[in-house]
């Protein structure tokens, strides 16, 4: 069974090909991205009907490259897949668009996919892949939730955050400390070398008891601490604190999932999203891997960000566990707020 995988929920333009057999871990043919981080970086941030109009302009010549590189034809396609939600509206209605097309085209069934899921189920595609159950934490630009993941469509909620996500809140810290966009890396890149000691900010809700997250008031702390440093602070006082800055952030997240290993007794953790990425992230965690004993999984960095590959494989993965399903209404259906658990 072959899939594509068409990615278009908010700045990337994704497309991919997966190959599926009954059962093994599906395997990734063929992937093409396009990011719009050129396009958006002189706003400052993502503006959605530019993003909208560019995943028209790109989706299309990827899916022809894809095809190309596989040794594909349309015909062999099986499934069409994409994203459903969540994400910004106009650009799921492109993705879904072109899927909807393509399925009554030739005849195909057309699934929709939840980003989350997507992300969630890339580690599959490593040289490492997890096995079920295990505990997930989903951390990007827009969300940060702990998982527990029993197969295949079975997820339960453990904790999320309240407020700002954990990308959020290294994007908002960058523009506070006058960096450019995209805020994360930029922020990380500053961070190398800075004194991740020197400032004491917060860790919200780091001993609430439970396992949910909260970042704004980091990002105020930063905000208030940016104003006693002056309005010109020195080189090493801006990487000083945004050494401080990612050091929470991680903090947080590196001991919320701690605590979700240990309040569901399982000893795996995957780590998916786009500040999954992050190095000191993966360090920490690793070394809490080691220290604790539980085993670590990611996916390549490549997939990390939003991707056709990870909405292919989450389709894919769909069939081998529930068997074929079919759409035959061809309609439109997007999602742009859709809780993970309901998937």
């Amino acid at each position: 069974m072959i899939f594509l995988g068409i990615e278009s929920s908010c700045d990337e333009t994704g497309v991919a090909l997966i190959e599926a057999h009954a059962s093994g871990v599906p395997q990734l043919r063929s992937q093409a991205l396009y990011s719009q981080i050129d396009m958006h970086r002189a706003y400052g941030g993502v503006v959605p009907e530019l993003a909208s109009r560019d995943h028209i302009r790109r989706v299309l010549p990827l899916a022809r490259e894809v095809l190309a590189d596989a040794g594909v034809s349309l015909d062999g396609i099986d499934v069409i897949a994409y994203t459903q939600g969540p994400g910004l509206a106009g650009a799921l209605l492109v993705g879904a668009g072109v899927a909807v097309s393509l399925g009554a085209a030739l005849e195909r069934p057309v699934w929709g996919v939840h980003h989350l899921e997507g992300h969630l189920l890339s580690p599959f595609l490593s040289a490492d892949p997890p096995v079920f159950p295990f505990v997930a934490l989903l951390v990007s630009g827009g969300h940060t939730q702990l998982m527990r993941v029993d197969d295949v469509g079975c997820y339960a909620l453990l904790g999320e955050t309240i407020d700002d996500a954990a990308g959020e809140a290294f994007d908002k810290s960058a523009k506070l400390l006058g960096l450019g966009y995209p805020g994360g890396p930029a922020l990380a890149e500053l961070a190398l070398a800075g004194n991740p000691v020197r400032f004491d900010l917060p860790r919200p809700l780091l001993h609430s008891g439970d396992l949910n997250f909260s970042f704004a008031g980091l990002k105020t702390a930063v905000m208030t601490t940016l104003r006693k440093l002056g309005e010109q602070p020195g080189a090493q006082d801006r990487a000083d604190l945004a050494a401080s800055t990612q050091a929470a952030i991680v903090d947080v997240l590196a001991r919320k999932s701690l605590a979700a290993l240990k309040s569901t007794g399982l000893a795996r953790l995957v780590v998916a999203g786009g500040v999954g990425a992050n190095a000191a992230l993966r360090a920490r965690l690793g070394a809490e891997s080691i220290k604790s004993g539980f085993t670590l999984h990611y996916p390549e960095l490549a997939l990390c960000t939003d991707n056709g590959a990870m909405i292919a494989l989450a389709a894919a993965m769909r069939w081998q566990r529930n068997g074929p399903q079919t759409d035959s209404n061809h309609h439109f259906n997007v999602r742009p707020r859709w809780p993970l658990a309901t998937a």
